[in-house]
């Protein structure tokens, strides 16, 4: 049986299921320790209220989550609000409506308010996601490579995310799923995953071409795998599905207003207004943050070291689908994004570069029930393990900083994660 057709049962297996959990606890453990600290002994009390609920719960709310709450709460204007000149100014359209309204129903289901049941929900997909990339990593790596990079994932500096009424954890499980689900070439359960990620982030430009790539590879196979009209349908259906989810939103965003352009009047709200013009607000930010020639030498030297890492020997185990999902998120990020504050919490979807920071991407570790043909032996687990340790120990450190530094809220106004 090749490893793309292992049963689900076996690399989910309890043991291994168990072992993500724990892992993840010990990681939301460390995680609520820092966010404990920095609610009750740090946070300005200007942020909190007198409504009963626990700091805590408070302090998880903060930044996006206020705009979830809203959300959750009053739901999507009808109209878009504009300043006095005109101008569209920052409201909730900007923000998808999967996380609130799941925290809204189970509000409805236990009367609890947005800040308890938005981080309930958000821990909850937390674990969830936890699991699915790991079982994902460990039917391309290994059991130890895939675990270590879970503990590197649960480590990493904006976490604390996972926690908080944001929508990292939403995000990461439907995009590993979506990952999952092309490299086991179920299609038709890809497309309907991707197009539940059109209502929870924008990240369907990316997804669409990982789609394109496993229908191309798997078109190319065809002389081996002879591919049935059914499974066409599928390969069809998932890049149509990822074709969609990048157009629901803004096509919501048109219903709930009456104005065409209610998304995109909604996103350049949050740059003063400017229109969004691809490349150029990464290539002003680099340049603006190390100097016109100096940004320029560093972005390029940082995209070539994401070509040589994903695409050498290294991560052969990662596979096609996750090797592009590299290339195609990083280059989303670069056209579409205005990189500031934000952006150390859009890179953790970047989780399979983990597995390459343990040298496990490579091939699967030894004990597997099956190997990839990467013509070299498999790393030694205790070698995954050390580096593991080392680099979850900076990563923690790393989050005390990002926690302190960006989600605690320093009044008037602050930079925000």
């Amino acid at each position: 049986m090749t490893v793309a057709a292992a049963p689900l049962r076996r690399l989910l297996d309890r043991r291994f299921v168990l072992a993500v959990v724990v892992i993840w606890t010990l990681c939301r453990a460390i995680t609520t320790v820092i966010l404990i600290y920095l609610a009750d002994q740090s946070q300005d009390p200007v942020v909190y209220d007198d409504s009963g609920v626990p700091r805590y719960f408070q302090f998880a709310t903060l930044w996006d989550g206020a705009w979830y709450e809203r959300i959750a709460t009053d739901g999507y204007p009808q109209e878009l609000p504009r300043a006095a000149d005109g101008m569209v100014r920052q409201n909730p359209w900007a923000f998808y409506p999967i996380f609130p309204f799941l925290s809204r129903g189970l509000t409805a289901l236990t009367g609890l308010p947005f800040a308890v049941t938005g981080t309930i929900i958000a821990t909850l997909l937390g674990y969830a996601a936890a699991i699915v990339v790991a079982g994902l990593l460990r039917e391309k790596v290994g059991r130890a490579a895939a675990l270590s990079a879970t503990v590197l994932l649960g480590t990493y500096p904006s976490a604390p995310t996972f926690q908080v009424a944001y929508t990292e954890s939403l995000a990461l499980l439907l995009l590993a799923a979506v990952l999952w689900l092309l490299v086991r070439r179920a299609w038709w359960a890809a497309a309907a995953v991707a197009l539940l990620t059109g209502l929870a982030r924008p990240i369907a430009l990316p997804l669409g071409l990982v789609a394109l790539v496993a229908v191309i590879v798997r078109w190319r196979r065809r002389q081996e795998h002879p591919i049935t009209r059914g499974e066409y349908a599928g390969m069809s259906a998932a890049l149509i599905g990822c074709g969609l989810a990048g157009l629901i939103w803004p096509m919501v965003a048109w219903w709930g207003t009456g104005e065409r352009a209610a998304y995109a009047l909604t996103m350049s709200s949050w740059r003063g207004g400017e229109e969004i013009t691809p490349f150029l607000p990464t290539l002003e930010r680099v340049q603006w943050l190390w100097g016109e020639v100096t940004g320029l030498v560093i972005l390029a030297a940082g995209l070539a070291l994401l070509l040589v890492a994903v695409l050498g020997p290294w991560a052969k185990g990662l596979g096609v689908e996750l090797r592009t999902w590299c290339l195609g998120y990083v280059l989303y990020l670069f056209a579409a994004l205005d990189p500031w504050t934000s952006i150390f919490r859009y890179l953790v979807l970047l989780f399979p570069l983990f597995v390459l920071l343990v040298g496990g991407g490579r091939g699967r570790d030894r004990g597997s029930s099956a190997s990839p043909t990467t013509g070299r032996p498999p790393q030694p687990t205790w070698l995954l393990v050390v580096r593991c340790v080392v680099i979850a120990l900076i990563f923690v450190v790393l989050q005390a900083w990002w926690s302190w530094e960006l989600f605690r809220f320093v009044p008037p106004t602050d930079d925000p994660p």
